[in-house]
């Protein structure tokens, strides 16, 4: 059984709750977990808190300051420099992302937790990390987009390429990828795949599959653009012989897998027809590879996932009905 580790602390459960978009669903998450005995088997580590630079590996520095001077307040009604609000709004910090108080030392917490993560597979403390409270693939390089305001992801991928030469992304989300597509799209060291929905007005419009990457990165970026209603079968057949193909052309060193839910059947997207088995045999496909591997959170059904997932792990799954 793989050796399997955990980023948690009571600082990183309460402050990814500040996120005004899943308020209470991280606190859910670890509820379960622990009902059911759980992390007995799981080595906990705490997150490290993001440093500055590390931030700035991949977001901007004008972005960064943004979100430390709002830091202290908890909406924008409450700023009287205008400057200030015209800067936020610019950074994306608006509609879908609202600002909320400790805006940046979220991104340093959340951030730093899948940084921590990454870390456990290069210094060999695990096969299999968990971050469940990370997965926000749309925040880009100077702005927050689709409730995330942090790309985890991205600064993951770059710790791991300090020790891994080809690194995997795969990302499992209704939504696709877009964020850690564009980071990487000039990269031949970091393959992404997504596999998401794609049709005319859904967010975020990108992902077809002509987009493949470019200069040195052609053809290290894959999107599997699908239609609503599909279900486990199919879905888990197409992955299959997707990822076989990019396991054997690529041949990864590491794997990171975000595991967004919103494709359940019942969620309030109302889009794919998937059960809690059959998106967790996609992940245990990629963990059958014995590669270390980081899992990753994502989407609104993540307290079911998470738990099946989790368990799984301990060689014990819980049957979950929705």
């Amino acid at each position: 059984m793989a050796t399997t580790c955990m980023v948690h602390s009571q600082v990183l459960l309460e402050t990814s709750n500040r996120n005004p978009k899943y308020s209470g669903r991280s606190l859910l998450v670890q509820e379960l977990i622990e009902a059911y005995k759980l992390t007995e088997k799981l080595r906990i580590v705490p997150p490290q808190v993001a440093r500055r630079e590390e931030l700035q590996a991949f977001h901007s520095s004008l972005y960064l300051d943004c979100l430390a001077a709002a830091n202290g307040y908890a909406s924008c009604d409450e700023i009287a420099d205008d400057n200030l609000t015209e800067d936020l709004e610019q950074c994306g910090i608006a509609y879908d992302c609202p600002l909320f108080k400790g805006i940046y030392d979220y991104c340093s917490v959340v951030g730093g937790a899948s940084i921590t993560a990454a870390e456990c597979l290069l210094q060999k403390k695990a096969t299999v990390a968990i971050n469940w409270y990370g997965g926000w693939h749309h925040a880009g390089k100077d702005e927050a987009a689709g409730y995330c305001y942090c790309n985890d992801i991205v600064l993951a991928l770059l710790k791991l390429e300090e020790g891994f030469q080809r690194v995997l992304y795969v990302d499992l989300d209704l939504h696709h990828g877009d964020a850690v597509e564009n980071a990487f799209s000039f990269s031949h060291s970091v393959m992404t795949v997504s596999f998401h929905k794609f049709d005319v007005g859904f967010y975020p419009g990108t992902g077809s599959v002509d987009s493949v990457g470019q200069g040195r990165g052609s053809f290290h970026c894959i999107n599997v653009p699908l239609k609503d209603g599909i279900r486990d079968q199919p879905f888990a057949e197409l992955f299959a012989r997707v990822m076989a193909e990019v396991r054997d052309r690529f041949v990864p060193e590491a794997v990171v897998v975000q595991c967004g839910a919103d494709g359940l059947h019942g969620d309030p997207m109302q889009s794919f027809n998937l059960t809690i088995q059959g998106l967790g045999s996609c992940v245990s496909f990629i963990l059958d590879w014995h590669l270390p591997t980081l899992l990753l959170g994502g989407g609104k059904n993540m307290h079911i996932i998470k738990l099946y997932k989790t368990s799984c792990l301990q060689g014990q799954c819980v049957h979950v009905v929705l």
